[in-house]
C-alpha cells in the first residue's frame, strides 16, 4: 500500500488522526509518524524525540507496517465483529 491507500484506509476503520502523522516530518508530540527520508522511517514522537524508529527499504513494507500498529485504535467495528458480540 502506498501513504495515499494508508491514509484511506485508516480512515476508514476510524482511527483518527491525532494519533499519527503522514509524511508531515518533524516531532509532533505523541503521535506515530511515517516520514520519508534517506529510508521510510517509523517511529513515535515524544517530547521532541523518535521513540523505536524503525527503518524500511520499501513504502508498501513501511506503510503495512504503520497499518498494523495503528489499526487496535479503529472506532468502527465490523459486522462480523458486531455479530460475534451479539451472539
Amino acid at each position: 500500500m502506498t501513504v495515499y491507500e494508508l491514509k484511506k484506509n485508516l480512515d476508514e476503520i476510524g482511527v483518527s488522526d491525532d494519533l499519527y502523522s503522514i509524511m508531515i516530518g518533524g516531532f509532533p508530540n505523541d503521535k506515530l509518524c511515517l516520514v520519508k527520508e534517506e529510508t521510510w522511517q517509523v517511529y513515535y514522537s515524544e517530547r521532541g524525540k523518535k521513540v523505536g524508529e524503525k527503518c524500511f527499504g520499501r513504502e508498501e513494507d513501511a506503510c503495512a507496517y504503520f497499518f498494523e500498529k495503528l489499526k487496535r485504535y479503529s472506532t468502527n467495528i465490523s459486522k462480523e465483529q458486531h455479530d460475534v458480540k451479539n451472539h
